[in-house]
């Protein structure tokens, strides 16, 4: 079964808009695509950060 995806409006600078759209087309992607991976990478990444410790020194 397909995943189901929630529709929301964007508000979005021209400016910026336009990067993404260069971006999604250098990466075979489309825009809802490129912005959709950029969000997912970001989360991935805040998870990861979330799980490693603080501070490394106060493990010793």
């Amino acid at each position: 079964m397909a995943t189901e995806k929630k529709a929301f409006v964007l508000r979005i600078s021209p400016e910026m808009l336009k990067e993404l759209e260069q971006w999604a087309q250098e990466e075979f992607r489309s825009t809802n695509g490129q912005i959709e991976y950029v969000l997912s990478d970001a989360l991935k990444k805040r998870k990861r950060a979330s799980k490693s410790p603080k501070n490394p020194a106060s493990l010793e």
